[in-house]
């Protein structure tokens, strides 16, 4: 009998949509980019998503992020976004976490690949901003997770998510800088060490290689940044922030300009990457007019044995 997973069932298969449908997904980041990857797993019928973000909608936020409307300006994200996903499919569980994700500071500050590296300047000043709140609460089990989106912009949050995950032997994907661009054709998935052009991913390089990060698969844009106009109305100065808002535009490093194409791409991007690696999908000889590349299918079956590996270490942590 056709239903709202019918036309999806026909490019994967009845048994990869029942295993989307075991899958629980955490998304940190219910932005541009996150918003557009809960959007896509939700059409997919990912069985479980936590959503772990503190903002609310605010009117800016309208040019690019799907969750943000007139009407939903004001809200909690990651409250629209549970009433996205329920309007979408009533049966998904979402978990909510409305705090600000920031990892324990020693794990952040203790490189295991150099003791003795300085931190960077962005680093240290996040740190310093975060006072004493800066520490994972208990309820953030990333063992209990099949996959992790680390979809936030603070580089000390994003070291800790993606090592956090890595410990607990969780596949995540990371996402680089989408503000300032126009160009979606320019965003690609690769490894954070063939990253170019991208000022986050640089630092991001940085601080993994001292921290004996060796892989990390990110969504990333090879579009050099464009450098935003200097305008009377920026946030920076005249912020708009909902009442009640924590983390008001005015304490923020800066704000980048963001356009409706090149963050939603991102998110779309990565949930794709999410759901070829949770299902193992493989097309096979079903790609019209081709047939199996004896190449590609060694590259997919080495790619389903690190899966597996990082699978059998994630049931050893919840044991």
């Amino acid at each position: 009998m056709l239903n709202q997973y019918s036309r999806l069932e026909f490019v994967l298969g009845p048994d990869a949509l029942a295993t989307l449908r075991t899958k629980r997904v955490a998304i940190f980041g219910i932005g541009g980019v996150g918003g557009s990857v809960v959007e896509a797993l939700a059409r997919c019928g990912v069985g479980t998503m936590d959503l772990i973000d503190d903002d609310k909608i605010c009117l800016t936020n309208i040019n690019r992020q799907v969750l943000a409307t007139r009407r939903t300006v004001g809200k909690y994200k990651v409250d629209v976004a549970e009433e996205r996903i329920h309007d979408i499919d009533p049966t998904i569980v979402v978990n909510k976490y409305k705090m600000f994700y920031l990892p324990d500071r020693e794990l952040v500050k203790k490189p295991a690949a150099d003791q003795t590296a300085p931190l960077t300047e962005r680093v240290a000043e996040e740190l310093a901003a975060a006072g004493q709140e800066a520490a994972v609460p208990d309820m953030l089990d990333f063992a209990r997770w099949d996959y992790v989106v680390d979809a936030i912009d603070t580089v000390t949050g994003k070291l800790g998510i993606i090592l956090e995950a890595q410990r607990v032997g969780v596949p995540v994907i990371s996402c680089m800088g989408c503000g300032n661009r126009l160009d979606p054709t320019k965003l690609t998935v690769c490894d954070i060490y063939e990253t170019k052009t991208d000022p986050l991913a640089r630092v991001m390089r940085y601080e993994l290689r001292k921290r004996g990060v060796k892989q990390l698969t990110v969504v990333y844009s090879t579009e050099p940044a464009i450098r935003p106009m200097d305008v009377d109305n920026s946030c920076l100065y005249h912020c708009i922030c909902p009442p009640g808002t924590t983390r008001r535009c005015t304490e923020r490093r800066d704000i980048p300009g963001s356009t409706a194409f090149v963050p939603p791409a991102a998110g779309m991007i990565a949930a794709s990457v999410i759901v070829r690696e949770l299902t193992d999908f493989d097309p096979g000889d079903r790609v019209k007019g081709g047939q199996k590349n004896p190449k590609n299918q060694k590259i997919r079956d080495n790619q389903k044995r690190q899966r597996e590996k990082q699978r059998k270490q994630q049931d050893n942590q919840r044991k």
